[in-house]
């Protein structure tokens, strides 16, 4: 016979073993799998298990077994990448503020923060949402504020008890800030902005456009505003334009800072 029936008898021991390289299995690295030859880039991990989709956009599970897959020809060892030492980034609210943990149900704060309308407290959710839960504030809507003086008496803010107020259009010789004027509270805070609409303190860009529409004096603002864009509907069309506000960085700056103004005032520590 020409050969052993020992298949070791030629192994020559003195020969090192072949050590296959490993390396680590990272996202958008492409490999083969040795057994059944799928070759595909990698797009996830599951269960101790690699996931590979082909250029076909097919995509199989294959084990992190020894010497399993081909990396450039070469049989290697894939492991998953361990989870990096570095500290990820604080993640961050819309409003620009680090997101803190998340807490229990929150008894709300006696105080309040008052906007003029509906289209204010929820673009006021939708930016400072966090923040405003986070701290316990509640909003509410006062559709509009010809009545201002005599509601923040009714509402005796306190030391305990302080009130914020976000007021549409408060510019020098306005009946807002005639309004504004009036109320003398020490625990009342009325911040506000230019703008004759909330609508208005979106930046226009986030439509594709420059500038905001002009609306003649005397005529009512959003139908206005409506007419010129060619929209028919004002409540589909802020919902279109409160879609386009993801971060602060997409209203003006005055609004922002009013906003931020009052939520300073009203969680403020008790004197």
């Amino acid at each position: 016979m020409r050969y052993s029936d020992d298949v070791l008898d030629s192994f020559d021991r003195r020969k090192p073993h072949r050590v296959t390289p490993e390396h680590d299995a990272e996202l958008g690295m492409v490999v083969e799998d040795a057994g059944s030859g799928f070759c595909g880039e990698i797009v996830g991990f599951e269960y101790g298990a690699v996931t590979l989709e082909d250029r076909h956009g097919r995509r199989r599970h294959f084990p992190l077994e020894p010497a399993a897959f081909l990396l450039d020809g070469t049989v290697v060892t894939l492991r998953r990448p361990q989870p990096s030492a570095t500290p990820a980034r604080p993640r961050r609210t819309a409003s620009g503020s680090v997101a803190a943990a998340p807490t229990r149900a929150q008894v709300a704060r006696a105080g309040r923060i008052w906007v003029e309308g509906l289209h204010d407290a929820e673009l006021l959710e939708r930016i400072w949402g966090d923040d405003l839960r986070g701290e316990a504030i509640v909003v509410e809507p006062l559709h509009g504020v010809d009545d201002l003086p005599a509601a923040v008496r009714e509402f005796a803010p306190g030391p305990g008890r302080r009130l914020g107020v976000l007021v549409d259009h408060l510019v020098s010789g306005t009946k807002e800030a005639r309004l504004a004027q009036a109320v003398d509270s020490p625990h009342c805070l009325i911040a506000g902005h230019p703008y004759v609409d909330v609508w208005q303190a979106v930046k226009p860009s986030r439509l594709g456009m420059e500038e905001w529409p002009v609306v003649p004096r005397g005529h009512p603002w959003k139908e206005g505003i409506c007419a010129a864009l060619g929209v028919g509907e004002p409540a589909l069309f802020w919902r279109r334009l409160l879609s386009r506000v993801d971060s602060y960085h997409d209203l003006e700056t005055p609004l922002v800072n009013s906003v931020e103004r009052l939520i300073d005032f009203v969680t403020a520590p008790q004197e």
